[in-house]
């Protein structure tokens, strides 16, 4: 493999890790392979640390190519609790206000996912790294300040049911750049009269790219670490 040139690496993402720190490990162990102090390693699409699953890492030249992995649809799984909602609409919080599940049944719930498919406006979490006035939001949201955020345009091409076992809803969804999963849980939730968060979240596919073919963070390092080192004086 030829780093400084460009790679393409397909990363399994663990749960509880930053995006940052996936890249991190595996920059570091790039330097010492190549030699190459200043190398460019970045990932195409942030995972955040309550999600795992497919990262796209890029190296050396390659990274010139990230914008475009960027703009690829994605693929998720993942669970839906309804019930409750939590203020970043995930596992980040705690539960705000609960909802008595009396009346939601499993034809409504398939019912609600396929009104969510097309084209729409969805307003991003308070607790997303959008920035307001040049502070992220989730700063402070965190701080306790008001977070105005602007809506934008995504669109989810498919939204299955995969399973249903209340409070719990399995699906698979793709969806266009820049979707939160997490407002969709939201979302989901409001439209049934009710109360959503995401509970879990692991992204399959980027474009082409599936997490099928895709290795660990420690399977990476020990590949890297195995490679014959090369010779290169270049910072």
């Amino acid at each position: 493999m030829d780093f400084v040139s460009g790679e393409i690496l397909l990363v399994n993402k663990p749960l509880h890790w930053t995006s940052f720190q996936a890249v991190n490990k595996i920059r570091y162990h790039i330097r010492n392979q190549t030699g190459v102090k200043k190398i460019k390693v970045g990932h195409a699409g942030t995972l955040d640390p309550l999600a795992d699953g497919l990262l796209i890492i890029c190296t050396g030249k390659k990274t010139k190519e990230i914008d475009s992995y960027m703009g690829l649809e994605k693929v998720y799984s993942g669970i839906i609790t309804l019930g409750a909602t939590t203020p970043s609409y995930d596992l980040e919080t705690e539960i705000d206000q609960r909802y008595d599940l009396t009346g939601i049944t499993d034809d409504l719930i398939k019912k609600t996912a396929a009104q969510m498919v097309g084209e729409q406006d969805q307003m991003p979490p308070i607790f997303s790294a959008k920035r307001v006035d040049g502070n992220r939001a989730y700063d402070m949201a965190r701080a306790g300040k008001e977070v105005e955020l602007k809506t934008k345009r995504i669109t989810i091409s498919n939204f299955e049911i995969t399973e249903i076992n209340l409070p719990e809803v399995h699906f698979k969804i793709t969806c266009s750049k820049g979707t939160y999963i997490r407002s969709i849980a939201f979302d989901f939730g409001r439209l049934l009269n009710n109360g959503g968060h995401l509970s879990a979240l692991r992204r399959e596919a980027i474009g082409q790219f599936s997490l099928q073919n895709s290795q660990t963070v420690e399977e990476w390092v020990e590949t890297i670490d195995k490679l014959r080192p090369i010779n290169n004086s270049k910072d």
